[in-house]
């Protein structure tokens, strides 16, 4: 049997779009002479849909793309995914269902099982979780058909608090003793530079323990702060990956069942992208897809000669195109030359239209008007505040005229130690970097330079500053970026306590200096742009976390 693997980019709520798509894509399978195409979960409204599924026109228009879809389903059948709704008085609304159609008909409906409810995941708000488990018999196939979680039963064990199994009920203990023959696994996997492991040893252990082939299939794309990496494979029974898709990128193939499932096929022959790559590749597509399902068209940021905006100015290229990117150089008497210098270079070996305002005169005006109000006071940090948020304001303005949305260039280190400015440099639509440690960020320009130099080495070798005051570094305020990055990883990604950071053997007061400083800097990024996920733990909806508490 010829089975088509239709690894897809969806839109949330394009109902019209999202079906139209599956329909092509099951046409160009019957084409090849498939006899099964399958698709990605919750594939007919988008993942995630958060809480559009409470309301009935969302699961009506998902009901006629489930219509439609079957109608397509002629000399072909289809596994996809939508929400359906639940006929039971009791329980929640709806189910987080895998759909199979054939012969112009739905033929079958299987409910997830697993409902996860960590990290960005909220799916027991809106779902009942399926307590029944059937097989889908179709040409001489007994196919089990398991959603994303219901795979992932056992979960990896991670060095912080947390446990191995989540659920109570396992639903491939549940299908296995049904006897299948292969396995379809439909997912929705957000992107984590560590996740593709883990998910390889899951579909591995899954497939040896059972003595049963999966096919799995997984959504592609950015949804706003989340990112879908693709990477669909069939792994045959001993848990060696027979075939993969691409990563990050649409993409369509049509394999023979028998074949491929049977092959001894050297897993060398799908090798797994640098962590470092698999990042910036991941913003990348980040970056375009925010761009293009909200219909935005060019983007600006500040470039200030320093590796952030460096880095993510390159991204957005690549992203969007030189000609959709301008950049904004806004130094200030305690910018060095070398940083205009700098960014005049990167913003020429791009081809970004620059334009260079020097905010001094503006800030002279505010330190005038307030001289009267803070007369007998130092200058301090409010001054240096006032400077972003005049480049904020400048930033916002060009946005505003020209309907370029602001792209947001702190790091996940600085916004984790609250070192940004409220309605300045933490301005933006979405944010490219905040995600990503300063020392990845580095990582990053390296790897962008690997071929030719595109960002300035001046830049990459500098100390970095904000240039707010004469001489200042960040090394003046923060640890060493090598030392904060590693206690940052393992209280925010490892959720480890003061106290056990510090027996790993960091330095007591530096642990407890930053870790206070991440606690107390909550409220800044509640008020922060949505941030691009690119690890097991970004700051956002997978980290919820109180602004007021007392933390230890």
């Amino acid at each position: 049997m010829k089975v088509a693997l239709a690894q897809l980019n969806f839109i949330v709520g394009d109902f019209a779009g999202n079906t139209q798509k599956i329909i092509d894509a099951i046409n160009r399978a019957k084409a090849n002479g498939s006899s099964l195409v399958v698709f990605s979960e919750l594939a007919v409204c988008g993942y995630p849909p958060l809480d559009l599924l409470e309301h009935k026109y969302f699961i009506d228009s998902a009901i006629e793309g489930i219509n439609a879809i079957a109608r397509s389903c002629t000399n072909i059948a289809a596994i996809f995914g939508a929400p359906v709704v639940n006929p039971d008085a009791n329980g929640k609304n709806l189910y987080n269902a895998a759909i199979f159609c054939a012969e112009g008909g739905v033929q079958k409906i299987v409910h997830k099982a697993l409902l996860p409810t960590y990290d960005v995941f909220d799916e027991y708000r809106h779902f009942e979780p399926s307590k029944e488990f059937g097989i889908i018999e179709y040409k001489g196939y007994r196919i089990a058909v398991a959603i994303c979680e219901d795979l992932w039963f056992e979960q990896p064990l991670h060095e912080g608090f947390g446990k191995e199994k989540l659920y109570s009920v396992n639903p491939m203990d549940e299908l296995a003793r049904l006897r299948p023959d292969v396995v379809v696994n439909i997912a929705a996997s957000p992107f984590a530079y560590n996740h593709d492991n883990i998910k390889r040893e899951i579909l591995a252990n899954t497939a040896r323990k059972y003595q049963l082939p999966i096919i799995y299939l997984n959504q592609v794309g950015g949804q706003t702060e989340i990112i879908f990496d693709g990477g669909s494979r069939i792994v045959n029974s001993k848990g060696a990956i027979t075939k993969r898709l691409a990563f990050f990128n649409e993409d369509f193939e049509t394999v023979d069942l028998n074949e491929v499932l049977q092959s001894e096929i050297n897993e060398t022959l799908f090798p797994v992208p640098d962590r470092i790559e698999k990042i910036h590749n991941a913003i990348v597509l980040g970056i375009k897809d925010y761009f293009l399902k909200l219909n935005f068209k060019s983007a600006i940021l500040g470039l200030s000669g320093g590796i952030d905006s460096a880095v993510t100015l390159v991204l957005a290229v690549r992203a969007l195109g030189a000609e959709n990117v301008r950049v904004l150089l806004l130094p200030s008497k305690y910018s060095s030359e070398h940083s205009v210098v700098d960014a005049v270079k990167l913003a020429e070996n791009l081809g970004v239209r620059y334009d260079n305002i020097s905010i001094q005169t503006i800030f002279d005006r505010f330190e005038s008007s307030l001289s009267g109000v803070f007369s007998g006071r130092n200058s301090d940090v409010t001054e240096e505040n006032i400077q972003a948020r005049i480049r904020g304001v400048l930033l916002m303005a060009v946005s505003n005229k020209f309907g370029n949305i602001l792209l947001n260039t702190s790091n996940k280190s600085e916004a984790a130690v609250g070192y940004g400015t409220l309605y300045g440099d933490m301005a933006g639509g979405i944010s490219v970097l905040g995600d990503v440690y300063k020392t990845d960020v580095y990582r990053l320009a390296q790897f962008i330079n690997t071929e030719n130099e595109i960002i300035p080495q001046n830049t990459i070798l500098k100390p970095p500053s904000a240039e707010l005051r004469p001489d200042q570094k960040d090394s003046d305020s923060l640890p060493g970026y090598d030392l904060l990055d590693e206690i940052l990883f393992n209280y925010i990604e490892l959720r480890k306590s003061v106290s056990e950071i510090i027996g790993l053997g960091f330095p007591p007061e530096i642990v407890t200096k930053v870790i206070r400083l991440v606690n107390i800097n909550e409220y800044k990024r509640y008020q922060s742009p949505p941030v691009l996920r690119v690890s097991s733990k970004a700051f956002g909806p997978g980290r919820r976390m109180p602004l007021v508490a007392k933390y230890i």
